[in-house]
């Protein structure tokens, strides 16, 4: 049985292995793709108060299994602040055994704590997988993501 837990500095091994999976599957995954700088930054946001951005991890007998990346902001359609879902893997093994489910979970709890009014995410349509747990566990908002790539350096201080 797997537990969930707030992700800790000792976790980065497993969590590096996990994350680049994560990247492996979005088609991000050399240096090109995503900068060793970005992955570098993203962790330290995980144990820096100044930031908004949180990360939980399931495990079991000491092996990771999945990670929940989260994080609040501000929204101009609510006073209550935001939670945006961002980043959710399970390991290829733990697929199916309620782990995502899990994870979720817990976001919804800690959002909850927020007093958030609501939890949201995007996933690639394509994502049939995941989209079965998705379908489960919230409803399909409808809405379609655009995006444009804009030509800024990576680390822009």
């Amino acid at each position: 049985m797997h537990t969930v837990r707030p992700i800790q500095q000792d976790d980065f091994k497993q969590w590096l292995v996990l994350w680049n999976g994560y990247n492996r599957f979005y088609g991000r995954y050399d240096e090109t793709a995503l900068p060793a700088i970005v992955t570098q930054t993203t962790w330290s946001r995980f144990f820096d108060a100044e930031e908004p951005v949180f990360a939980y991890v399931a495990e079991e007998s000491g092996e990771l299994l999945g990670f929940v990346h989260y994080l609040f902001h501000r929204h101009t359609s609510q006073i209550a602040p935001a939670c945006y879902l961002q980043d959710l893997f399970t390991a290829e093994g733990a697929r199916n055994k309620g782990v995502g489910n899990t994870l979720i979970h817990t976001v919804y709890e800690q959002a909850k704590q927020a007093s958030c009014p609501s939890v949201y995410w995007h996933t690639q349509e394509t994502n049939a997988t995941a989209r079965r747990l998705y379908d489960q566990v919230a409803a399909n908002s409808g809405f379609i993501v655009y995006r444009k790539a804009l030509s800024v350096p990576v680390n822009p201080e």
